[in-house]
């Protein structure tokens, strides 16, 4: 069965253009020209990705991302953003919401196929909330909490394995440290976004060859490589 996927956009000739480009290249689509249409349409059956316009005449399409990452049932849906908007605080919003990737317009249809491509890649690799999470030369031992690179055990605070983790678990997507600190530290009001960075740093400095996977992405958080 084809991989289903949404895509929602109010402009006629970009709705074409991409439902053509993705059914050529395998996929099942369905679109959806409102944000009130693709609601409707993510309650019937939950798509496996949904390509989302950032301007919609009803609700932004960024209020789509945000109801799909509030679901429990479409937590597995991915997000590609879709948008003219290019400013580097259009794509921190786009991250913080839970959006996977973005492509500014005007786009070239092949590099938005090979963008779903390797979302869709990303999904399907080693299970997230297993006994072991592998990337490269790290590997870590959810169950004993340990950490090995290149098979040689490193030594990690708490906090530390629980940050490379979390980034590990989400390989290729960009995190901002707003986010790491939510999903690390909780409500620890006193804990700043500095700490994300000096965490981090220290993390690299320990993980040696494997620090190099973990990326940094300017104005927006990090990411660890896929």
């Amino acid at each position: 069965m084809a991989t289903r996927i949404l895509v929602v956009d109010d402009e006629p000739d970009i709705l074409d253009l991409v439902r053509l480009s993705l059914a050529e290249a395998g996929f099942a689509v369905e679109t959806a020209a409102t944000a009130r249409d693709a609601m409707a349409a993510l309650e019937r059956t939950p798509p496996a990705l949904a390509v989302i316009d950032w301007m919609l005449p009803d609700l932004p399409g960024t209020e789509i991302c945000r109801v799909i990452r509030s679901r429990p049932e479409l937590a597995d849906v991915l997000v590609l953003m879709l948008t003219a908007k290019g400013e580097e605080v259009d794509r921190i919003v786009g991250f913080e919401l839970g959006a996977d990737d973005y492509v500014t317009k005007p786009f070239s249809p092949r590099e938005l196929v090979l963008r779903v491509r390797a979302l869709l890649r990303r999904r399907a690799g080693p299970a997230a909330d297993g006994p072991r999470l592998e990337r490269g030369v790290v590997r870590l031992d959810l169950e004993r909490h340990r950490c090995f690179v290149a098979g040689e055990e490193v030594a990690l605070t708490a906090k530390e394995f629980q940050l490379l983790a979390t980034l590990m678990r989400r390989a290729g997507r960009v995190l901002t440290r707003e986010r790491l600190l939510d999903e690390v530290w909780g409500s620890d009001v006193t804990v700043t976004l500095r700490t994300i960075d000096t965490h981090l740093k220290r993390l690299r400095e320990k993980l040696g060859p494997g620090g190099e996977l973990i990326e940094t992405v300017r104005g927006v958080g990090y990411r660890f490589a896929e």
